[in-house]
């Protein structure tokens, strides 16, 4: 691994030398942060405090990881989640039927967030890695490739497919004695994406994404 360290600058300097203006987090000096090798780590010339640490294969991996999630949510919302089989009747259920049954219980709030936690945040984090990554991979820059980084930040927190799991759980914890259970495709798919996504949100490169498109200065 590099460590780079970068001189204290000037106002002046600020203004004129290339690469991006990073504050210290520990003792408020800017710098000017220029190219970092992958796996190499930029420093304040002040206190020794990181700066900056570029991950080795950010592109490749995190956009590797974000297909292969692509798949695995197509498979989580196309195949039947569980089923229940109860006096020789069997009900499947996916993931849309259970955001419906909780709607039509009489808990729109709950069906609400229930669809924007493990469908529609998920979907757009995955959607705009791809969209945004994709582009970067073959060279190639698209127009509202920072708008959708952003909104890719925004969504990221909403993503709780974990506490969706851990519902769900609970629920066939009380339920095993009265059905039986039989986990389907969709669920293995929708336990494999917890990890795959958590994944790629690790080994993404944010301020190398930000520079590349244009908006880091």
């Amino acid at each position: 691994m590099f460590d780079l360290k970068f001189k204290a600058l000037s106002s002046a300097d600020l203004e004129i030398l290339p690469g991006w203006l990073a504050l210290c987090h520990a003792c408020d000096l800017p710098s000017r942060v220029g190219d970092v090798p992958e796996g190499g780590t930029a420093r304040c010339p002040r206190c020794g405090s990181v700066l900056y640490r570029r991950i080795r294969d950010s592109l490749d991996r995190t956009l590797a990881l974000a297909v292969a999630g692509m798949f695995l949510f197509i498979a989580a919302n196309v195949f039947p989640f569980l089923a229940f089989k109860m006096q020789g009747n069997v009900t499947h259920t996916t993931l849309s039927t259970g955001v419906r049954a909780l709607y039509e219980q009489g808990t729109p709030l709950v069906a609400s967030l229930v669809l924007l936690t493990t469908i529609v945040a998920p979907f757009l984090q995955i959607s705009s890695l791809i969209f945004v990554l994709g582009p970067l991979r073959l060279g190639m820059r698209v127009p509202g490739q920072t708008r959708v980084f952003r909104l890719l930040r925004a969504v990221q927190p909403w993503s709780m497919m974990e506490v969706f799991i851990m519902g769900i759980l609970v629920s066939l914890v009380k339920l095993i004695g009265m059905a039986q259970i039989v986990p389907g495709i969709a669920l293995w798919s929708f336990v494999l994406l917890i990890p795959v996504l958590a994944a790629a949100t690790s080994s993404l490169d944010a301020e190398w994404v930000w520079r590349r498109v244009g908006l880091a200065r």
